[in-house]
């Protein structure tokens, strides 16, 4: 069904048949388990060395990360699983074992947080309010068990809001009321239409007579999993199904599996319990991690050091305001900097001018002035500390005004040091300018070598600022003075005088802490929300993290990373090494929501993160334990219990650990897993969105590192921007996105595959665009359709002798069979689909029109419908299966076929001719256009002299390039041109270099030796290339005669020639 913002289909019939025929190949997989793979039998593999083994029985083991189960599959899903469906497609055309599994993330928090808000990632759907079995719990309470008294009492509802708002005036003196702000929930409900629970449940298809079962966590494992099963088929997934799993109790295999998992990495001092800040929410009581939160994934604590400064004098309006409430408690006005050690400079603070502000007692002798948001960030931090000797040269400061303040980030209340803050300086001369502001004068308190030592005012007036308003010009001007002033700054007072900035920092924070005047304060670093709708702050609690800024295992992790691992982006390597640089204590456990139980504490569960970095390996033993049973409610073949699978069993199979004496399990058993493991691990590739570096890809390499030996480490992580719809994010609430459902059934399974690959492969964010896919309908149908009149039309095909559109034919299609293979082998899906899709019906439209005359030959006409499908077989496995079986009537599955390997290498001379010959057609029709145009602007007119001699600058510019190729390098000089050039006078020509340029890129020194390149000559016959277009070139160009000149002859009527670009003109007989 199209919204507003997504494709309407005029005609459904051509798509109709294409995706009667996927259903019909998908059967035949499933009927065929063609997906599910197994190491081979031991009896095979004896006596072997593990590198012999994989010479033998190569494998390939690809996954990207489980979803999380509170919703349907959508698009951004598909994009991201489509990296390894492609590739798991195309290994196996190698020849090799294949693995791609596919598990269901249901740990944390989102299936027992309600879905009021939604926001489409591209490995992720994000939804946040209360928990969802309260949720739907009230809203039967509130419209009845199926809901069906809505209308009735949601206008009661809206009724009583609207009279409430009536009742609503703003207090005297203050602000007027906003109420749009007030409206925001409820006109985002009707944006988009849901604004209760059981409302989106129905936009995502569940039966309103069903939603009342969503009221118990437990159903939703039980709901979304078997449709995303359903959804995975039918876009033609090669995953082995047999091999699924639910994490959490859930399966009580992979529960032992997390059991296992934490219990090592506790005993190898991984896991640790202290105090630190974390990101909390105090509606669920307990640490908000990144898969915990609708907003703020990958936001961490910021620390600050707070600084105190009592209030001496308060203006009239604010002691009465104040006077008697504060139970006698001293006022202190708190900021949070990041700089403690330009303090000695301080010379004022600065408060906003538009911020509501709060007195909150802090102990029983003091009271702090900031905003609620920084006072509620406090109340988890314990924060209570005496009154202290302030470190200020200037024992008293005024409070001054300023707009830029934020409520949104520290306390409110700013700092001002005007010798190291732009900012603060150019306020304060602002200030100046007002009478009833006093004149502040600048306190240096540290030195640079390029500034002195008021760093601020020379920087200032270095970028000519004029006024606080100039934000752009004072963001440069800030991020010079806090370089200048951290790395090159020398202290100028206090007791750490003459020490490095650097050096002083720590010292000055620690001392000012110690004495009391200032205390240790964080807040998150940008807006974090639960997925309870909570507000999140940090908190400083005792908790149980992962230590991953230990130092010997960040070095263990980085050395992988840079030596082995491969990335396929520099990008993606340069987003791990920033990761790697800040990652340090990382809260794995909770209290509340679905997961195992920590052993050892069993107050707490391993958080979503947590219990989600290893198990890539579970994958190659699931089968065994519970075969084709995700909550693992039916044993697997072995028969193994959940119970049998200890600590000393798991040990065993992954790391080669003792066999446990006694044991609970025969040990025929547990081999049996050992072998499919140490088979299969480690994996190739692990595919993900950009945004899972920072957090579950570098946590995956961390636990890796720590848990298994070196060779199972991952060999390859790929990531990928996220996906667009017709070149927007993609929203629900604005009617722009799509399911994977969805779009299989509008489009098709192998065009939205198609265009999957088309979308793009970078780090940048990619686009599916619905207009190409309704043409790829178009052509895939029309593709088929063509294919099988070959079939039918084979004995009327030319047979016999080849001729030389045949030899360009061939040579064609096998350089496309090596480009686009060279493609897939880089996971470059959008050139692979370019090269062996696009391109490749190209060059059969051209092979087909320039033997219009004589018809194509027999043999080629197969041989390029077989190579089209199996080309196309990792990307569109439905149209090549039909090709494959019922086209050309192989018996065998195209899913079994290998890649093509063309017999012989291919012949560059003949590609090169093949290139000219299109060229020239192209350049001669152009150039007919072009004359045709001249012509009719200089009818009546006297002719256009030529505007330049083109005989010298090309003539000379190839004897240049020859002069400076050195034959011992085998390579072209460019210095030696640059020279040449200048003696020539020829340095400035526009000509001569794009020429010079042209000539390397096209790598004649390599592909056809520097003897013929420098000779200027072709690789091939000119005359004879051109002599075999003549017919074709009589019948598209509508000639009555055309000839083909010698050298020579040419040179006669037409001096300008080169090889590679003939002249020719037009003349009338």
């Amino acid at each position: 069904m199209a919204t507003a913002q997504t494709l309407e289909l005029a005609g459904t019939a051509k798509r109709d048949h294409l995706r009667a025929l996927e259903k019909e190949h998908q059967e035949r997989w499933a009927n065929e388990r063609l997906f599910e793979v197994n190491a081979p039998p031991l009896s095979e593999v004896a006596g072997l060395s593990p590198l012999q083994v994989q010479e033998k029985f190569p494998k390939w083991f690809g996954n990207f990360p489980f979803p999380y189960m509170n919703g349907s599959l959508h698009l951004g899903h598909a994009f991201t699983i489509s990296k390894i469906e492609f590739a798991a497609g195309y290994q196996r055309m190698l020849g090799k074992r294949v693995l791609f599994p596919h598990g269901f993330h249901v740990t944390g928090m989102p299936i027992k947080a309600s879905m009021h808000r939604k926001t489409v990632y591209s490995d992720i759907y994000i939804y946040s309010s209360q928990a969802s079995s309260d949720k739907i719990i009230r809203e039967i309470e509130l419209f009845g068990p199926d809901f069906e008294n809505f209308e009735e009492v949601q206008a009661k509802l809206d009724q009583a809001e609207e009279e409430k708002e009536k009742d609503i005036e703003p207090a005297a003196g203050s602000a007027p009321f906003d109420k749009s702000k007030a409206k925001k929930g409820k006109l985002l409900g009707k944006a988009t239409g849901h604004t209760y629970q059981f409302q989106i449940l129905e936009s995502i298809g569940v039966p309103r007579a069903e939603i009342k079962k969503f009221a118990d966590p437990m159903y939703w494992l039980t709901y979304f999993p078997p449709i995303a099963i359903t959804d995975n088929n039918s876009f033609g997934s090669r995953i082995d199904w047999r091999r699924t799993f639910l994490t959490t109790k859930a399966n009580p295999y992979y529960d032992s599996f997390v059991r296992w998992q934490v219990n090592k990495l506790y005993k190898l001092g991984k896991i640790k319990f202290g105090e630190r800040y974390t990101i909390y929410s105090p509606k669920d009581g307990q640490p908000c991690m990144d898969h915990d939160r609708s907003d703020g994934e990958g936001i961490g604590p910021q620390e600050y050091t707070g600084i105190k400064m009592e209030v001496v004098n308060w203006s009239p309006a604010a002691n009465e305001a104040i006077a008697g409430k504060v139970g006698g408690r001293k006022v202190f006005l708190v900021a949070a900097t990041l700089r403690p050690e330009t303090m000695y400079g301080q010379t004022n603070c600065f408060v906003g001018t538009a911020i509501k502000y709060g007195v909150f007692a802090i102990n029983e002798k003091e009271a702090f002035l900031c905003t609620l948001r920084a006072a509620r960030n406090m109340a988890f931090q314990g924060i209570s500390t005496p009154r202290a000797i302030p470190i200020r040269i200037h024992p008293e400061i005024f409070v001054l005004p300023m707009d830029g303040v934020l409520a949104t980030k520290g306390t409110g209340v700013v700092t001002s040091v005007p010798s190291d803050s732009p900012d603060d300086f150019q306020t304060l001369m602002d200030l100046r300018k007002k009478p009833e502001f006093y004149k502040i004068d600048p306190s240096p308190c540290n030195t640079t070598p390029t500034y002195g030592d008021l760093t601020a005012p020379a920087i200032v007036k270095e970028l000519k600022i004029q006024s606080q308003k100039d934000a752009k010009q004072l963001a440069i001007a800030k991020e010079i003075a806090y370089k200048e002033g951290f790395y090159s700054g020398t202290m100028l007072v206090g007791q750490h005088k003459g020490e490095s900035v650097q050096d002083a920092k720590p010292k000055v924070r620690e001392s000012m802490i110690a004495a009391g005047v200032a205390f240790a304060y964080a807040e998150p670093e940008g807006l974090v929300i639960s997925r309870s709708a909570d507000e999140c702050v940090v908190a400083l609690m005792d908790q149980w993290y992962l230590d991953y800024g230990e130092p010997v295992w960040r070095r263990k992790r980085k050395g992988w990373l840079l030596a082995k691992m491969n990335t396929y982006t520099v990008e993606t390597r340069h987003q791990f090494e920033k990761t790697l640089a800040w990652l340090n204590k990382w809260a794995c456990a909770r209290t509340y929501g679905l997961g195992s139980e920590l052993p050892w504490d069993t107050n707490f569960l391993v958080e979503s993160l947590s219990d989600s970095t290893i198990y890539m390996s579970y994958y190659t033993v699931a089968q065994l334990l519970h075969e084709s049973s995700m909550d693992g409610s039916t044993p697997g073949p072995l028969g193994v219990t959940p119970e049998q699978m200890t600590d000393e069993i798991w040990e065993y199979i992954f790391c080669n650990g003792p066999w446990p004496d006694p044991t609970p399990l025969p040990r025929e058993k547990a081999d049996a897993m050992k072998h499919e493991f140490e088979y299969f691990y480690p994996f190739d590739i692990r595919s993900s969105a950009k945004d899972l570096v920072p957090n579950h890809l570098s946590f995956a390499l961390y636990n890796h590192c720590a848990i298994f030996p070196e060779d199972k480490w991952p060999l390859s992580m790929r990531t990928n921007g996220h996906l667009m719809l017709n070149g927007k994010k993609m929203s629900k609430s604005t009617g722009n996105s799509l399911t994977l459902r969805e779009s299989v059934e509008k489009f098709g399974a192998d065009v939205t595959r198609l265009s999957l690959a088309d979308a793009g492969d970078g780090l940048e964010d990619a686009n599916f665009e619905e207009k190409t896919a309704n043409a790829n309908i178009l052509r895939v149908y029309t593709l088929l359709s063509w294919c099988e009149d070959m079939m039918k039309d084979k004995q009327n095909l030319r047979h016999g002798p080849r001729n030389y559109h045949d030899q360009v034919f061939e040579e064609e299609i096998n350089d496309l069979i090596n480009i686009t293979q060279s493609h897939y082998e880089a996971t470059n899906y959008k050139d692979a689909l370019k090269y062996g899709f696009y391109d490749f019906q190209s060059v059969r439209d051209w092979y087909r029109e320039v033997t219009s005359d004589v018809g194509m030959h027999s043999d080629l006409v197969m041989y390029w419908i077989q190579t089209a499908a199996l080309l196309a077989t990792p990307i569109a496995p439905h149209f090549a299966e039909h090709i494959h079986s019922r086209i050309l009537k192989n018996r065998s599955s195209v899913q079994l076929a290998l890649w093509p390997t063309p017999s012989r290498p291919v012949d560059r001379t003949i590609i090169e001719a093949g290139a000219y010959m299109r060229g020239t057609i192209k350049t001669i029709r152009d150039a007919e256009i072009a004359l045709m145009k001249m012509l009719n602007k200089t009818k009546g007119k006297k002719p256009i002299d030529a505007l330049f001699d083109p005989k010298k600058p090309k003539a000379l510019v190839v004897q240049i390039v020859k002069e400076s190729y050195a034959e011992e390098a085998d390579k072209v000089d460019d210095a030696k041109i640059r020279e040449l050039l200048t003696e020539r006078g020829l340095i400035k020509d526009k000509r001569a270099m794009p020429f010079i340029q042209a000539f390397k890129v096209l790598k004649r020194i390599a592909q056809f030796g520097a003897q013929t390149a420098f000779r200027r000559a072709l690789p091939f016959s000119e005359s004879a290339v051109l002599s075999e277009i003549l017919p074709y070139l009589k019948k598209s160009l509508g000639l009555v005669d055309a000839e083909v000149l010698s050298v020579d002859e040419a040179r006669k009527k037409e001096g300008n020639l080169e090889p590679g670009t003939p002249a020719f003109e037009y003349r009338n007989v």
